[in-house]
Formats: C-alpha cells, structure tokens, sequence
C-alpha cells in the first residue's frame, strides 16, 4: 500500500494516500487505520482518518527503548505495517439508516435548493434519498460526519451569511456534500430536513453514532414519526 510519511509535531505522524476525493482512496485510509488499531500498539493514543489522510497521536514517552526517534521508529513500523496488508483486511461497511423529516420548519432552506436547481420540493427529497452515501470523515463539531455520495443534481452553495443557530439533527448540503449537524451550533448548510437521532451521547462509547467509513441510507418520515422517535431518543 502506497502513501507518504509526514511528520506532523513531535507526537503525530500523518500518512497521506493521495490528493484526490474518492471513495477507494478512502476505503484504503479506512482499512489501514482499522488495521492499525487492531496491532494494539502501546505507543499508540489515537488514529484519525480523514479525506486522504489518516493522522496517527502517538506517546513519545513509550518508545524511548527502541533506540531511535520516535519518528524514525514508527515510520519503519507502518511501512512493515502496510507491506503485510492484503485487500482482505477490509471489513465490510456498516449501513446505517437516517430517518428525515424534510422542509417547513424542520428543512427551511429545502425550497432553496430546490429552486438553485430547478426542481421541485418532491424531486429533492427523492433525490436525496436515493444517494450512494459514504461517510469520510467527522469534523466540524463532535460526531459530525461529513458524507459524499450527493447526487450532482442537488449540489447547492454554502450560505453566502451562516446562520447563528442551526438546530440539532439539522440535515443539510454544502457544495456536493450532504450532512447532519450533531449539536446546536452555527453553521452554513443549507438545511433540507431533520433526524430525530442523537448523533453524540458523552456517556456512550464511542460517543457518536456514525463513524468514518459507514454507509448512509435515508429514509423520508412524517412529523408525527419524528416526534414519536425524538420522544424515543430522550
């Protein structure tokens, strides 16, 4: 497996599989950090994967033993690392559901991105719905998963002004990227609709509901199927 060693401070080391968004360079990031994970490493405090990255926290203080700098000792242990993978040590992905109630005051920027494209209401909602959706990455806020797959047809522009206040749920599109804001923050998606679901509990683990490298399928709800689960999710 293929990537460049970069060292990023004195307790971080990132692997980049190169530069272009797709879902096969980010199955390998997924794979391999899986991989990574499974060695049980000491040293080793967190793996985080991203776009075309997987970015590796490490303790300095558990390698003082092994001779060399720590950068040097891990670079050789991921590249021994990589030389032993096999296309067999991916794991499936897991498909996870996302019920959405879609427009009025639960998607109030969904007439918007209907008329940036032309469509009607209906033809957005089906179309969102019908994605190949693949998580990349989380970022932004705790458990937010950024997730590609959009259909082309309903890419819409960021707000040019983020709102202050963008519920939590909130579903949303940014450019050809489709996600869901796990906590009340500002924001600048245009949102389409809302899940019941917590996306971020502190006192489960792991804390948030969808991981880098899950599969998304949404599923259009009423409101009154909304409220009945956000009284289940309590």
């Amino acid at each position: 497996m293929d990537f460049k060693i970069i060292p990023t401070g004195d307790a971080a080391i990132t692997l980049h599989f190169g530069s272009k968004i797709e879902k096969i360079t980010n199955d390998r990031i997924q794979a391999f950090s899986s991989l990574l994970l499974q060695q049980n490493y000491q040293w080793l405090i967190e793996v985080v994967p991203a776009y075309t990255t997987t970015t590796i926290y490490y303790d300095p203080t558990k390698l003082i033993d092994h001779g060399e700098a720590p950068f040097s000792y891990i670079r050789k242990t991921l590249q021994q690392l990589a030389s032993q993978k096999h296309e067999e040590s991916i794991t499936d992905a897991r498909t996870v559901e996302i019920p959405v109630c879609y427009g009025g005051d639960y998607g109030p920027d969904l007439d918007y991105v209907a008329t940036h494209n032309n469509l009607s209401r209906e033809e957005v909602i089906e179309r969102h719905i019908a994605g190949d959706y693949h998580v990349y990455m989380l970022g932004f806020s705790p458990g937010f998963p950024y997730i590609g797959g959009l259909n082309e047809t309903i890419a819409t522009p960021r707000k040019t002004t983020p709102a202050t206040r963008i519920t939590e749920g909130s579903v949303g599109i940014a450019g050809n990227q489709t996600g869901i804001y796990p906590n009340e923050s500002p924001g600048g998606w245009q949102i389409i609709g809302r899940t019941p679901l917590k996306l971020f509990r502190t006192q489960q683990e792991p804390p948030t509901l969808l991981q880098a490298g899950d599969q998304i399928r949404f599923r259009e709800i009423s409101e009154q199927e909304f409220k009945t689960l956000k009284e289940d999710e309590r």
